[in-house]
């Protein structure tokens, strides 16, 4: 036997249930074994029937034995083998008749013991490896020992019988060897498939939670960079319209049309987060124009202009970098005109490098205390857009000294051309 088999294994099955994969995979492939034994029983049965020695009589009497075999597997052995988990004390019935039903034809007809190339399989089957070994040795050593008892056979006779019971014994250790192994391994493979169909339905059930997740960080995102700070200038014009409607009707009338506007294009921005699209500023325009337009209603809105300086060699961009420098500034803007105080000057610096997009926002305000515990999400979700491209987000502030929004996003860099007539082409670099 294998030094890696241990003596006390508990039996396994030929083929465990492959989990929730295939659970009738074992009733289907022992139906090979059926076979088997089958066969192996017949050739028997007609090996005892069709010899002439001892005797017709004898053999008609070794033949019925034999048969009671068949019904005896069929009702109670393959129920046993076939059942979930370990049932020893069944087991242990079933061959205890076997052997019985066994071991009589085969002290009278010599041939019977062609069918333990049937028994030995069960044994190893059904019983630990200590107990199956013991066993195997019974069913090849003790028919012979009964055969040469009751026949008294000559020393030829007995030598070759005892021949065909060692070469029968060293051939069930090697198909029982094989057996445990198979049982073994079968019983290991089950379990690690059990075990990646867990896994992968966990999987699966995490990235479905984690695309949720995602999805709706996104979400709230993009809904605070449009739709919230356009319904927030819309309530900052429309308090600024009640304390103008008794004074300056000119200037309420400029601001209604201001928000007749910004609802135009929050209703403009509201679409295109349904229709999944891009921002509606970045719609058939360039960055640097759209930058522009947001700086213009920018002053529209607080009275006090901001200015837009563009550096570098305008092109175009990845629609990730450029939806990212878009909410940047918007987010910058919104928090100047909410918390920089009037007649800010706000400078916006939109630099094209030939491996980055530099984005700088700073207003000359009242500012901050950066320790300072704060509320909000658009600073956290500026710094997770950032991030989603491999880039950063900075703010720097401090009170009375205004505030600054640098944003450093990484872009493909473009390569020189080998030909001076011809546009330059851009050479693919993975984003660090």
């Amino acid at each position: 036997m294998s030094a890696d088999l241990p003596l006390e294994e508990p039996p396994g099955r030929l083929s465990e249930p492959a989990g929730p994969r295939d659970p009738d995979v074992y009733y289907r492939t022992y139906r090979r074994w059926d076979v088997y034994f089958a066969i192996v029983f017949a050739a028997t049965f007609l090996f005892v029937l069709g010899g002439s020695d001892p005797g017709t009589g004898l053999r008609v009497v070794a033949a019925s034995f034999f048969a009671a075999t068949a019904p005896w597997y069929v009702l109670v052995g393959r129920p046993v083998l076939l059942a979930e988990g370990e049932d020893q004390p069944r087991a242990l019935v079933y061959l205890v008749g076997l052997f019985l039903l066994f071991v009589v034809p085969s002290a009278l007809v010599g041939e019977t013991r062609i069918a333990i190339f049937a028994l030995a399989p069960q044994c190893f089957m059904l019983l630990r490896m200590r107990g199956a070994l013991i066993a195997v040795t019974v069913i090849n050593v003790v028919p012979v020992v009964v055969w040469a008892f009751v026949e008294r056979p000559d020393s030829g006779d007995l030598f070759f019988n005892s021949l065909f019971a060692a070469v029968s014994w060293a051939f069930s250790l090697i198909i029982g060897s094989w057996i445990i192994m198979v049982l073994q391994q079968s019983a290991e493979r089950a379990r690690l498939i059990a075990e990646l169909d867990a896994s992968r339905e966990e999987v699966a059930r995490l990235s479905a939670a984690h695309g949720a997740l995602a999805e709706r960080e996104r979400l709230t995102r993009e809904i605070h960079d449009t739709l919230a700070q356009g319904f927030t200038s819309l309530v900052m014009l429309v308090q600024a319209v009640e304390s103008e409607l008794d004074h300056d009707m000119p200037l309420a009338r400029r601001h209604l049309g201001l928000m007749a506007r910004t609802a135009r294009e929050n209703l403009a921005e509201a679409r295109a987060l349904v229709a999944g699209a891009g921002p509606a500023d970045l719609d058939g325009s360039s960055l640097p124009d759209a930058l522009r337009r947001l700086a213009a209603r920018h002053g529209e809105q607080t009275g006090s202009a901001a200015r837009v300086e563009v550096s570098g060699a305008v092109r175009p961009l990845p629609a990730a970098v450029e939806v990212v420098a878009l909410r940047g500034c918007q987010e910058a803007l919104s928090n100047a005109r909410r918390h920089a105080g009037p007649g800010t000057a706000v400078t916006i610096a939109l630099g094209y490098g030939e491996d980055a997009l530099r984005l700088r926002v700073r207003d000359t305000g009242r500012g901050f205390d950066p320790r300072a515990p704060r509320e909000g999400y658009g600073l956290a979700g500026l710094r997770a857009r950032a991030g989603e491209v491999g880039g950063t987000a900075e703010v720097t502030a401090a009170p009375g000294e205004g505030t600054t929004v640098t944003l450093e996003l990484p872009v493909q860099p473009t390569a020189p051309s080998l030909h001076p007539s011809r546009p330059t082409v851009r050479k693919k670099r993975s984003a660090r």
